[in-house]
């Protein structure tokens, strides 16, 4: 009688069986080397995040029930702390910090890159330059504001300079002007210095080539450095994005809490949370992030989608070379 059996399955061997060994053991370790980082995330982000959302189903404080008493604590409300979103003033702090959030960067994008473009060449003094040009971000955002303060008081620089009687800290457009000059002035540099990064790491070679093609300074500007500074400025101009949609300390110390004119969502949201109003607060705070959100997946995938197929591009490089 004659017994079939299965063909044992063939053991790989050889070079790509310790690539894969290689790459499942540094995947472990990249794991273990990460794991701190991400438990302090898990605490410090992500916990305070579900947090806020799950508050932002409940209403605190007292109430009377269906019998006429009061009652405290904490009730589970629903949707009813976002119909808030659709209120008025939500929609005035949402478009006060669209407002601010497009004129800055377009700003400092245009400033950051011409200080990059100056700190770029080599001249001497070039060092004292470069570290005017960073100051202002180096400054407390509330010594910022109160700087500003005082340059646009009734009787300050800014009115002397004029030679006007414009009340830049009062309500009207005049204070939102104010909030961008001085937004502006502080986070140029941020974008100027990144954009100066991606500008040292173009080949010297490159414009050498151009200079002897013919090229002008423009089309040297348009056709080589731009492309190639692209990467650094996304990124610059990403961070922006999402940081000045959070901003909150600089129309609060400029202008003052609560004014119409400048009141931005993160505004809102602490004058909701110091007024003990939780449950909207936390709405409000949910609404934000997921604004946030959006606006970084939309820009990423827009903008962005050329840098991250390089990325791409290079760690199949890496794999393949190991």
């Amino acid at each position: 009688m004659v017994t079939l059996t299965e063909n044992p399955r063939p053991v790989a061997t050889g070079p790509g069986r310790r690539r894969r060994e290689v790459a499942r053991g540094q995947s472990w370790l990249a794991a273990a080397m990460l794991s701190p980082t991400l438990i302090v995330l898990a605490l410090v982000v992500f916990y305070p995040l579900v947090a806020a959302m799950r508050e932002s189903f409940y209403t605190s404080g007292e109430t009377l029930d269906a019998d006429g008493f009061v009652v405290e604590g904490e009730r589970f409300s629903g949707l009813a702390n976002y119909a808030g979103v659709t209120g008025e003033r939500f929609m005035n702090a949402a478009f006060n910090t669209t407002l601010f959030t497009v004129v800055t960067v377009l700003l400092e994008v245009v400033l950051g890159v011409g200080m990059a473009l100056v700190m770029n060449r080599a001249f001497r003094g070039r060092a004292f330059l470069r570290a005017s040009i960073l100051i202002p971000w180096a400054v407390p955002t509330a010594v910022s504001g109160l700087m500003w303060k005082w340059i646009f008081q009734a009787d300050g620089v800014a009115n002397a300079l004029l030679g006007t009687q414009i009340l830049w800290t009062a309500e009207g457009v005049y204070a939102k002007f104010a909030v961008i000059i001085a937004d502006t002035w502080k986070t140029a540099p941020f974008v100027g210095l990144l954009v100066l990064a991606g500008l040292q790491i173009i080949p010297h070679e490159v414009y050498e080539a151009a200079r002897v093609d013919g090229a002008s300074p423009r089309q040297t500007f348009w056709r080589i450095t731009l492309p190639l500074v692209r990467p650094a400025l996304l990124v610059a101009v990403l961070f922006r994005l999402m940081d000045a949609l959070r901003i909150f300390d600089l129309p609060y110390v400029l202008i003052g809490p609560r004014k119409q004119s400048v009141e931005t969502l993160s505004g809102l949201i602490w004058d909701e949370a110091t007024r003990v109003h939780y449950g909207p607060a936390s709405a409000y705070g949910t609404a934000l992030f997921v604004y946030i959100a959006l606006i970084a997946f939309v820009f990423v995938k827009l903008l962005g989608a050329d840098l991250l197929s390089d990325v791409r591009a290079r760690k199949k490089e890496a794999v393949d070379a190991a």
